[in-house]
């Protein structure tokens, strides 16, 4: 595992994120040395630590790639910042889809389609008992009509080529 600055953390994330098909780990931890392996020296007299300490992050893909960075206290703040943007960024891409709206919109688009192509049939009597119902079929002709209409200029302004000026 080799240690690299910030920004080139930051980089070789993005492109784990984009190149790994499974999983990704993140540790983050105190560093307590610098390197050698010395013991921390703890005061005795009764005074508060006061001492800053680094953190490392470690990022891993279960094989291969391990990337690990230090960052010092200072720059913590930006840094946290930009990996968090870096995380919503990769993990927007990771949402579930709706498939129950996507198929119910599907359903409708399909049932709105086949009720537009099937026609309208206009029977019963002009005068009488089914009257209304006539009437009712003959807005649903002409409603059907109109949208044949709007569907065909719609086409014909898809395919029309752009008039340069």
């Amino acid at each position: 595992m080799h240690v690299v600055d910030n920004d080139t953390f930051l980089k070789q994330l993005a492109s784990l994120f984009e190149a790994t098909q499974g999983s990704v780990w993140l540790t983050h931890k105190r560093l307590l040395h610098d390197g050698d392996d010395v013991l921390v020296k703890h005061e005795d007299d009764g005074a508060e630590d006061t001492r800053e300490y680094p953190c490392l992050v470690r990022v891993t893909d279960g094989k291969k790639a391990k990337i690990s960075t230090k960052i010092i206290s200072s720059d913590l703040g930006k840094f946290h910042a930009a990996y968090g943007a870096l995380l919503k960024s990769s993990m927007s891409s990771l949402r579930k889809r709706d498939k129950k709206r996507e198929k119910l919109r599907s359903e409708q688009a399909i049932r709105r389609k086949k009720k537009m192509t099937e026609p309208v049939v206009i029977d019963g009597p002009k005068r009488g008992a089914s009257r209304r119902k006539r009437q009712r079929q003959i807005k649903a002709a002409l409603k059907q009509q109109q949208s044949q209409q709007k569907l065909k200029e719609r086409e014909e302004a898809r395919h029309k080529p752009a008039h340069i000026s």
